[in-house]
């Protein structure tokens, strides 16, 4: 079961979607990326499947997306309407603010600030495509806080090897950054999406709830 309300933030309205865990012992905040909402397979399959384990899951969807535009507003407007979806919300456990892609990248830059116990990275964009040299390694560690970082195989914004070691990473066999699986890649979609859902259930039970 869910609830939509909207949340106000300085670039206009937002939206919140709340999938609560009957007793939550952590809650979620994920925002989205740059081309997409809340609708992602990745985003839903995390909002579907966390809360019957206990973890509630809160989408925020960005102005931006909420007013019909086809292009996000600059990281300072992404990173101040999520920051505005933290405040509307009511922390009773511990929290993860995280996100896919720009909405990772925003949590990184953002989670501390907020109060958050760990930070979400789901298919963070290492650098853009072809640009290994145009790295953003130092906003994932900006974030200062334990960071579990869920990435594609063949994610062309960041290939799992890419990532500096000591990366609490967990990998998605055969997925792209949307984290969609080659047919040739030994896993159905459904378990993809699986393969994702349980990573952030273990280290969210781990470094979040097992250290609050």
């Amino acid at each position: 079961m869910s609830r939509e309300r909207t949340v106000a933030t300085p670039h206009g309205p937002g939206r919140l979607i709340t999938h609560q865990a009957s007793h939550p012992v952590a809650s979620l905040l994920l925002s989205h990326g740059a081309g997409n909402g809340v609708e992602t397979a990745d985003l839903q399959a995390l909002a579907q499947r966390l809360p019957r384990q206990g973890v509630s899951v809160v989408l925020f969807e960005q102005p931006w997306k909420v007013a019909g535009r086809k292009v996000a507003t600059p990281p300072a407007t992404l990173d101040e309407g999520l920051i505005a979806a933290a405040s509307a919300m009511r922390m009773r456990v511990p929290l993860v603010v995280g996100g896919r892609s720009a909405g990772a990248r925003s949590a990184a830059r953002c989670a501390r600030g907020l109060g958050a116990s760990g930070c979400l990275a789901v298919s963070f964009p290492l650098h853009p495509p072809g640009r290994p040299e145009r790295s953003r390694v130092d906003e994932l560690l900006g974030a200062r806080l334990p960071t579990l970082v869920v990435q594609g195989e063949r994610d062309a914004m960041g290939r799992p090897e890419e990532f500096p070691p000591g990366t609490d990473l967990a990998v998605v066999p055969g997925a792209d950054h949307g984290m969609k699986v080659a047919k040739t890649a030994g896993v159905t979609q459904e378990e993809a999406l699986g393969i994702l859902v349980e990573a952030v259930l273990e280290w969210t039970v781990r470094e979040v709830v097992g250290n609050k």
